[in-house]
């Protein structure tokens, strides 16, 4: 891995005498410690930023073996986010990647007995593949084996020598490869492995296996940043979501912070990125790792005044619940080293199990997600994780629950609503629109087309307000709650009997508030089911000038209600056809 060092120095020497001559962005070495800490005192430093695009990153991703489940959960969480803001008109960057580096990957390619660059070349497309193959809107593939990112780890890595915050000495202590990260005295205990009977040490933590390691390395001093972190996260409550992890956070920096080994021998580990001017070292991954968010930003040649062009700081990390302490805790700390604003927030979500059990290649119940996207469809997939995903607890995957998901939910929730608007003979929706459209206070309302408009009015604001506490699954709950008040609110007013009765006008105001209904539930589904949503709205005729949030209204839309496509006949037609294979 040849460095750009040389390059990379000249570039920022240039942007270094620009920025002393003028206000706003002043290089990090420059700095005084007063002005870093000032930059991360409060709520308000992380409000003040408002005019840069919303940065969504997922964590990236380790290469040393195939995607899961969990790994296409973080991206759709992420993903939804990113759409949420492109539908309310704002710029949004969605980042997502592979964590290339570490001994994790080394030895899995010592086993498969070939280059690491190798592994990772393979397994990062095959990431990158299934980020296509879910409909992940991402702006960004970076990989930490990148060019632009070694030089980047590099700069970062000289200007946290120069803070004075990195220190030699020898270290002690339990490490997992599989977590790559320290464990002290306190966290690792005796194990029986259940398959082989044989004792070993394992982290308290994630039950993975550590060994006991004694080696000289570098230091990170992460212990003069537990009353700054404290403080930080007391400016900025909800800053870690959900509640019960933030709390997690708060006590592990109150009670178990010690001072972060940032490098590994060489002779252990010369798979990664060495540590500037001392080539016996390498540069712990998960530096290495967490830089990729600003990597991503343009770090570190962001000119003067252009600092927050590309989104830092970003709005939300996305991340599983096992990694929370790396984003919440060191990632901060290594900000305010350097002067620099951390995220805004981190959203840590909980793991997936089969039958309540923890996946695991051993026990074979691993869910290979390109094969459900194939099994169940994209946007069905999209929807079912969506929905029974959860953020501070874990959530249980079956083919069972998927099934009826689709059944309840998008066959007979969404589809058979959109059947029984825009298929029968008896009314036309596009008559109904034009003849209810300016009539905003129907002196003939129907008791139930009252409580319909009011559900209506409501909807935007409640799925905001979940997309706000960032709980995707909530705002698709809502969507789909009012999906089902819907079809109820038709089963109530009974339009084919007043059809057959000649009641013309109550059928056309019926008919004009059940698709106004799916007009605005096609509207707000885009970020969840971007190909069902953008179906659904051609069903109902609503150009697509006309389908972001500000049309997401009651009566915002008078032009549609002629179907772009052809309807159909039968269930196999159907926006959500019935599932061939339910086992």
């Amino acid at each position: 891995m040849r460095s750009n060092w040389g390059t990379l120095s000249r570039r920022l020497s240039t942007i270094r005498a620009e920025s002393i001559t003028r206000n706003g962005w002043i290089c990090q070495s420059c700095r005084s410690s007063a002005a870093q800490r000032k930059l991360f005192s409060s709520s308000a430093a992380l409000g003040e930023l408002k005019e840069k695009p919303y940065y969504v990153t997922t964590p990236i991703f380790y290469v040393n073996a195939s995607p899961h489940v969990g790994h296409l959960y973080s991206m759709l969480i992420a993903d939804v986010l990113k759409r949420w803001q492109v539908l309310n008109g704002k710029q949004a960057i969605l980042s997502t990647g592979t964590d290339e580096h570490g001994m994790k990957v080394q030895r899995a390619a010592d086993i498969q007995d070939v280059h690491p660059k190798a592994l990772c070349d393979a397994n990062s497309e095959t990431f990158r593949d299934l980020a296509k193959k879910a409909n992940i809107a991402n702006d960004y593939f970076i990989r930490t084996t990148d060019p632009e990112h070694r030089d980047a780890v590099e700069y970062f890595w000289e200007r946290l020598r120069e803070s004075g915050y990195i220190y030699e000495t020898k270290h002690e202590g339990w490490y997992c490869v599989g977590d790559e990260t320290f464990y002290p005295d306190s966290m690792a205990e005796k194990r029986v492995s259940p398959l082989t009977g044989k004792p070993f040490m394992a982290s308290t933590e994630t039950g993975n296996a550590v060994e006991w390691t004694e080696e000289k390395n570098y230091h990170f001093r992460l212990t003069a940043f537990r009353d700054r972190l404290l403080q930080f996260y007391a400016d900025n409550p909800g800053w870690v979501v959900p509640n019960n992890r933030f709390a997690e956070v708060i006590s592990w920096v109150q009670n178990k912070l010690e001072d972060l080994s940032i490098s590994r021998p060489v002779s252990r580990l010369d798979w990664g990125i060495p540590v500037p001017d001392d080539p016996s070292q390498t540069i712990y991954v998960w530096v290495d790792a967490l830089i990729n968010y600003i990597t991503v930003a343009g770090y570190p040649v962001w000119p003067p005044g252009g600092e927050h062009a590309q989104g830092w700081p970003a709005d939300v990390h996305v991340v599983g619940k096992d990694i929370v302490r790396f984003h919440s805790v060191y990632w901060p700390a290594l900000l305010m080293a350097l002067g620099l604003p951390p995220p805004r927030r981190v959203l840590s979500h909980g793991h997936w199990l089969m039958s309540r059990q923890k996946m695991s290649k051993s026990v074979g119940n691993v869910v290979n997600p390109f094969f459900a996207l194939d099994r169940w469809g994209v946007d069905p997939l999209r929807y079912f994780l969506i929905y029974n995903g959860a953020m501070a607890h874990d959530a249980d995957y079956s083919n069972e629950f998927i099934v009826d998901r689709y059944k309840k939910g998008l066959q007979g929730g969404l589809g058979n609503l959109l059947n029984r608007v825009t298929r029968p003979k008896n009314w036309s929706v596009r008559t109904a629109v034009e003849e209810c459209y300016g009539k905003g206070g129907e002196e003939t309302l129907l008791v139930d087309v009252g409580v319909q408009r009011q559900h209506l009015e409501k909807l935007q604001k409640k799925v905001a307000d979940h997309m706000e506490q960032l709980d995707p699954s909530d705002a698709l709950k809502e969507i789909m709650e009012f999906v089902f008040k819907t079809n109820k609110f038709l089963h109530d007013t009974q339009p084919w009997d007043k059809s057959k009765n000649g009641e013309t006008q109550l059928v056309n105001q019926i008919i004009f508030y059940a698709a106004e209904s799916l007009r605005l539930t096609g509207i707000l589904l885009q970020p969840f089911l971007p190909e069902k949503a953008a179906e659904l709205l051609d069903r109902l005729g609503v150009s697509h000038e006309r389908r972001s949030m500000k049309y997401a209204e009651l009566r915002a839309d008078d032009g549609y209600g002629t179907s772009m496509v052809p309807l159909g006949e039968g269930a196999q037609s159907s926006l959500f056809p019935p599932i061939p294979v339910e086992d």
